[in-house]
């Protein structure tokens, strides 16, 4: 971010909203590895998955899901949904979805920062 005054504020940069959905009893492993790449915000939301019949008669299903809403800078969100990919691919039970939507406007510079987990110091120019 360029410097120019003491109380102007540069372009922010760009939030996106993370919603990733795993199994129920991995989401707290799930939300500690997102907060790890710069999450500020996190809420989880109970959901239910798909299961079939057969599925459910052996025992196999387990359809208790939680959804991730996490808020997340524009510049991490490749980087972190590439491991996040990974680990659905190697965590026993660990499978999932993630995706972002990006968050094209925000009212005021304080909310802005408070989502974003920005000081005041950063935020001075």
């Amino acid at each position: 971010m360029a410097k120019s005054s003491k109380n102007t504020v540069s372009s922010p940069e760009g939030l996106k909203l993370l919603i990733t959905v795993v199994n129920r009893v991995k989401s707290e492993y799930y939300a500690d590895l997102i907060q790890s790449h710069g999450a500020n915000i996190q809420c989880f939301v109970s959901a239910m998955g798909t299961s079939t019949q057969v599925l459910d008669l052996i025992g196999l299903s387990d359809d208790r899901k939680s959804a991730i809403f996490s808020l997340i800078k524009a510049d991490k969100a490749d980087e972190l949904l590439e491991v996040l990919g990974e680990r659905f691919k190697t965590i026993k039970n660990g499978k999932g979805i993630a995706f972002t939507v990006p968050l094209t406007s925000l009212i005021g510079v304080s909310v802005y920062k408070f989502l974003a987990d920005k000081r005041e110091s950063e935020m001075l120019l």
